[in-house]
């Protein structure tokens, strides 16, 4: 089924070995790190705090305390330990063995290349809302499908190490997905949001356009604050020379008054 996909010509343009690794964001373990911790140590005090309700005649206060601590200690230890295992890798590609490898939670998810299709994704609607109101720059998702089985998977520009990480990780996907030719398989699993026969070529410099977009607007934006801070400047210094010519026109006549004071009791 895979080989009648496959674009042989295409396939011999892609590495024929080496893997290449796609690290977590660094600010995100860092969170979960120090988030985890945090957490570890509440869920510590409050599983000792129910240990020494030894006397207390409410056992389900205690049973709580000692439940809520020590599941409160136990996934931040989970938590803590993943985000040494996301550090090493969040996504990798693999071509050695010819698998799109990503980590879900404690679990290596390995797509073959003749099953894989890489696409552009969109954010859930809390993504969404996060993206709109928190994250200053664009976010931009990947879907990382295994088109053979009910299983897809999604990363983004802010999951990596940087944005330049993604779009070479993107590249990679589409390259793969478009030489094996899984996602032109009438076998596919098709999900609920896919419409039939609708085909999306989404090329590979849609994203630069995005980014060049963004980086064009921001641009825009940094030369309009500008020009309103020259203008602000502008007029402060017409207002302080309005200032110091009414000030000087005012001393002028008062030194006028003075001198025609002069004259009159002379």
């Amino acid at each position: 089924m895979a080989n009648e996909l496959e674009n042989k010509e295409l396939i011999d343009k892609l590495p024929k070995e080496g893997v290449h690794c796609y690290p977590a964001n660094p600010s995100k373990i860092t969170t979960n790190r120090v988030v985890s911790v945090i957490f570890f140590v509440i869920g510590l005090f409050l599983f000792f705090i129910g240990l020494l309700k030894i006397d207390d005649t409410n056992m389900i206060v205690k049973i709580a305390l000692l439940v809520v601590g020590g599941l409160s200690c136990i996934i931040s230890l989970l938590v803590f330990a993943q985000s040494f295992l996301i550090a090493k890798f969040r996504v990798a590609v693999d071509y050695n063995e010819k698998n799109v490898v990503l980590r879900y939670r404690y679990s290596k998810i390995a797509i073959p290349f003749e099953n894989f299709d890489g696409r552009d994704g969109t954010p859930d609607q809390a993504e969404a809302i996060i993206d709109k109101n928190f994250k200053k720059g664009t976010t931009f998702y990947l879907v990382l499908d295994d088109v053979f089985e009910d299983a897809c998977y999604q990363t983004s520009s802010s999951d990596l190490e940087s944005v330049d990480d993604f779009k070479q990780l993107r590249e990679e996907c589409f390259a793969i997905a478009e030489a094996y030719g899984a996602r032109n398989s009438k076998d596919k699993v098709k999900f609920y949001y896919e419409k039939d026969n609708v085909e999306k070529d989404t090329g590979s410099t849609e994203i630069d356009a995005l980014i060049e977009e963004t980086k064009a607007e921001k641009k825009a934006d940094e030369e309009a604050e500008a020009a309103k801070r020259a203008e602000e400047q502008a007029a402060r210094e017409a207002e302080e020379a309005a200032a110091k010519a009414a000030a000087e026109a005012e001393g002028a006549e008062e030194d006028a008054s003075e001198a025609d004071s002069d004259k009159d009791e002379e």
